[in-house]
């Protein structure tokens, strides 16, 4: 048996998963279970299969945006931050963040733009 508990730290301040574990600390104070229970009522399928899903889908939603966009996509917006982080200073930082902003662009234009479709 698992047991939902609510965590709230502490961790230290250069922790490179701070950003994580500041999230599960924000919601902490939340109960999901009777949101769970009511769901599970609603639709008639058992809370542990609707908490496995929920976990599941949760888990593997890198791998969902990774088959949205593509290896080939993924790789290339890697490749900015990988060549700005070994040139190391503010400047390749930003000029990457320009570039990554264009590809994003391109990427949400059909989102943008209600002639494409």
């Amino acid at each position: 048996m698992i047991e939902l508990e609510p965590w709230t730290g502490p961790w230290p301040a250069d922790d490179p998963d701070a950003n994580l574990k500041r999230d599960i600390a924000l919601y902490a104070n939340v109960d999901p279970l009777p949101t769970i229970e009511r769901l599970s009522t609603n639709v008639d399928v058992p809370v542990g299969a609707l908490v496995r899903y929920v976990l599941a889908k949760w888990a593997t939603g890198g791998s969902g945006g990774l088959l949205e966009l593509g290896p080939t996509m993924i790789r290339r917006l890697n490749a900015v931050c990988d060549a700005a982080d070994a040139a190391g200073t503010d400047a390749a930082r930003l000029e990457a963040y320009v570039q990554l902003r264009q590809m994003l662009a391109w990427l949400r234009l059909p989102l943008d733009d209600p002639d494409i479709y």
